[in-house]
């Protein structure tokens, strides 16, 4: 199995663990970054850094495009248009702010889904619709080897 489909196969198993901010444990508590976190740690066995701790503005006051260097420093970037299975995607919520939320591309294609945790949802799948599309900042994978 490849390592992008491991990465899928590892996000829907936390498929309904609560929203927790900061958190990253499977059935009891996940964000966005908590999800990607878990995923790598079954993929790798640790994670490549420590994650400081971080506000639900994900530093939109200073504009620090924090995720998006992490993206580049950790993963291998790719273009927008090359979608696959098993790809972290970033998205900016609104126009001109710091990208701040996470997915992972589970099917590509016209079903295309994603797996993401936000505010006031469990972890879910959801379809990758126009609205979500617009908003994708960076395209990465996972690297195939470990870090």
């Amino acid at each position: 199995m490849s390592v992008a489909e491991r990465a899928v196969a590892e996000a829907r198993l936390w498929l309904g663990t609560p929203y927790v901010h900061q958190a990253s444990r499977r059935g009891a508590g996940t964000d966005c970054l908590g999800l990607l976190r878990g995923v790598w740690r079954a993929l790798y066995g640790v994670e490549p850094e420590a994650v400081p701790a971080y506000t639900a503005d994900w530093a939109e006051p200073t504009g620090d495009e924090v995720l998006l260097r992490a993206g580049h420093r950790l993963l291998l970037a790719k273009p927008l248009a090359a979608e696959a299975a098993g790809d972290v995607i970033l998205f900016r919520m609104r126009a001109g702010h710091v990208a701040k939320h996470l997915g992972l591309q589970s099917a590509t294609g016209p079903a295309a889904r994603f797996i993401h945790a936000y505010s006031g949802h469990s972890v879910t799948e959801s379809a990758l619709t126009d609205p979500w599309r617009r908003r994708i900042a960076a395209r990465f994978a996972f690297p195939d080897g470990a870090c």
